[in-house]
């Protein structure tokens, strides 16, 4: 057995199939060959019987004649299509009846095979059809599990969106019921609607113009009313989405509320200036509320000599030290191994020339779990304004950070699996998207792309074709040349993959776009759709274009067999400069080992 009828038997065996077939001899023989392939398989004589075994079993797959007694193959679709629309089904039709064909192609059927049967034409359409099911089935798990992730994030964070103007678009149920506000309030307001009198509106607008002009992400406490006149305070952090030409979409907002922690730091700062009598009094509010802050933030004191003289109980349990494993000990002790020396230098510059210092910080637990932590590390001074001590206040956001790793990841895994879609249509390709995609980085990193550049191509490239879907069977998988007719056909899927993709808003699927309508421009004009020539191809273009034509040459298709490697290196030399970029040909042969190892680690199986 060939390995890629391995590869299909593998799709194919978790399949609950529905058959239906009016003649003996043809519903024996192809019962017989799919018994032990499928998981289950379900025979009946006539649409009639066919449409009630349906609804009993709910198969994955229908393959049934057309011309059956009682009632045809086409009537019975007709019935489960209005049920539902998504189950693949096959229909089996006699050479000469175009008019059923018609008929069933007209009720949206996804195959036809002729009679007589050929098994092994019948065994690679459902393996194609069992691929595609299944990679449905991930994504809507993947689907699922964002949406969790989506609810979590909301559950635990104040979230809000605005739009270029800074135009409130969106607020979840959070942020309505710590402001007091509903989503149909704030709509169209700005962040001002909201602001406390005691930021200025010079210091409000210039924080929004420093947001929008610099385009980085912007981190701070601000001081809020709420409908009712309360105030309440959140640690704020505003990132603009960019496209990929830098420009910015909308801002989006996470906070966390601290009213609590900043309510006390303002009374400690009032009962500064107590005198006389209130003394005592001052004395015991602030033993109160100094147990009230221990209670909800992670405390940690460091001497002039980086050794770790205090911590409260909530630091203690964080990181998973006893008092005596921490006390006296130098605070590089919980120096996370990832995080750079040159990281923990600069923030000891800051706070020992007596500045704050606030920032993000990842830190290692005596277990080896890692912590993220929001952290403000604040000099102590005595009344000669020496500095004593250093104060450093955590908040935990390790359960924020690690959803939006995961969330990150599920958004690429979800990416790459809506490239394989786009490859089903060819079993041959196996790997190819996941090689393409690690290629495409490699490249990109020795071209110089920015990091993040470098990310979004890696994760974007796997949807090059995903136009594919949109091209027919018979036209894809045809063994052999296309006729003219059918390359046309064929060029039109990087046009049909840019039009699927174009509207989305997120840099990942905008840069998908790219790739799919550019990856077959040539360097010299040459090329389709559009025919640029040279560096008006963008660049994403141009990097998957090699990686690409580098990977198809190297693999089996319907087509064709794999070329050899030195085949493969003679076409990239001869095409420098006509349909490749001719410095990423030079920057691929120079590093081709690398290239290699990729195409080694991810070879078919």
């Amino acid at each position: 057995m060939s390995e890629n009828n391995k590869i299909i038997l593998q799709y194919i065996k978790d399949l609950r199939i529905l058959y239906l077939e009016d003649d003996e001899n043809t519903r024996g023989m192809v019962e017989f060959f799919l018994k032990g392939k499928v998981k289950n398989l379900y025979v009946g004589e006539d649409g009639s019987e066919g449409f009630d075994l349906y609804k009993k079993y709910s198969p994955d797959l229908i393959i049934t004649d057309i011309q059956m007694p009682n009632m045809t193959g086409t009537e019975m679709a007709k019935l489960i299509r209005d049920e539902n629309s998504e189950i693949p089904i096959i229909v089996i039709t006699a050479f000469n009846d175009s008019e059923s064909l018609f008929e069933a192609i007209n009720l949206g059927i996804n195959n036809y095979l002729t009679k007589p049967l050929d098994f092994g034409i019948l065994i690679k359409t459902l393996g194609k059809m069992a691929r595609t099911l299944n990679l449905k089935q991930e994504n809507e798990s993947i689907k699922n599990i964002l949406e969790q992730y989506k609810d979590i994030v909301d559950e635990s964070s104040l979230i809000s969106k605005t739009d270029l103007d800074g135009k409130i678009t969106y607020v979840n149920r959070h942020f309505e019921e710590i402001s007091g506000y509903t989503m149909e309030e704030l709509e169209g307001k700005t962040y001002e609607f909201v602001r406390h009198s005691d930021m200025s509106t010079e210091e409000f607008n210039s924080t929004w113009e420093k947001i929008r002009n610099e385009k980085t992400t912007w981190r701070g406490v601000i001081k809020n009313q709420k409908k009712n006149g309360d105030i309440y305070f959140v640690d704020t952090t505003v990132k603009p989405i960019l496209d990929l030409d830098g420009n910015v979409m909308e801002f989006i907002a996470l906070r966390h509320d601290i009213t609590d922690l900043e309510t006390s730091k303002e009374y400690f700062r009032e009962q500064s200036n107590i005198k006389g009598n209130d003394l005592q009094e001052a004395i015991k509010i602030s033993k109160d509320y100094e147990t009230a802050i221990n209670e909800s933030n992670i405390f940690v004191k460091i001497d002039k000599q980086r050794n770790i003289s205090y911590a409260n109980e909530l630091f203690y349990e964080t990181y998973e030290y006893s008092e005596s494993e921490l006390i006296g000990k130098p605070y590089s002790i919980l120096n996370h191994p990832d995080i750079p020396e040159r990281f923990y230098r600069r923030v000891w510059k800051v706070i020992e020339s007596g500045q704050i210092w606030k920032g993000k910080i990842l830190t290692k637990s005596k277990s080896g779990k890692d912590n993220y932590s929001n952290v403000t590390i604040v000099p102590l001074r005595d009344s000669k304004d020496e500095i004593v001590e250093y104060l450093g206040i955590r908040h935990d956001i390790t359960q924020v950070v690690q959803l939006h790793n995961e969330l990150e990841e599920t958004q690429r895994e979800l990416i790459y699996r809506m490239g394989e879609i786009g490859e089903t249509r060819s079993l041959e390709t196996g790997n190819h998207v996941k090689r393409v995609a690690e290629y495409s980085r490699l490249l990109g990193l020795k071209y110089g792309l920015p990091t993040d550049d470098v990310n979004i191509l890696f994760t974007a490239s796997p949807m090059h074709d995903i136009g594919k879907v949109g091209i027919p069977d018979s036209v894809l998988n045809k063994p052999g040349k296309h006729t003219a007719d059918e390359w046309e056909i064929m060029k039109t899927h990087s046009e049909i993959g840019y039009n699927i993709l174009k509207s989305s808003k997120r840099p990942i699927l905008k840069a998908a776009a790219i790739i799919s309508y550019t990856h077959h421009e040539k360097w010299n004009g040459s090329g389709y759709p559009k025919s640029l020539k040279g560096e008006d191809i963008h660049i994403f273009g141009r990097i998957t274009a090699i990686a690409d034509v580098f990977d198809a040459l190297g693999s089996d298709r319907v087509y064709k067999k794999a070329w050899e490697l030195d085949r493969i290196l003679d076409l990239f030399k001869e095409q420098r400069g006509i349909h490749f970029d001719p410095m990423l040909v030079d920057l691929f042969m120079k590093n081709l080992d690398e290239f290699l190892v990729i195409r080694d680690k991810y070879k078919e199986v």
